[in-house]
């Protein structure tokens, strides 16, 4: 497994355990390490999908990362 793969797993990885916590009732959308997870995780991968120079996935991961960070600053704006 090379560096890139390790990269792009822990990113993936990231994604997955919050969406299962989400699914779960442990973590709920409105907690702010939801979208905080989110955004690390798509970032993680994102950049990963970099490195390899996938430019779709680049350009998914980049929109999740940006979409989070406005529902975490949603978040923040209400407490």
């Amino acid at each position: 497994m090379s560096l890139n793969d390790l990269i792009g797993a822990s990113g993936v990885f990231i994604l997955l355990i919050t969406y299962f916590l989400n699914l779960s009732g442990k973590l709920p959308s409105d907690n702010p390490w939801y979208p905080a997870l989110n955004a690390l995780g798509a970032d993680i991968a994102g950049f990963a999908s970099y490195l390899i120079h996938y430019w779709p996935f680049v350009i998914l991961e980049a929109s999740w990362m940006m979409i989070s960070l406005l529902g975490l600053f949603k978040i923040m704006m209400k407490k």
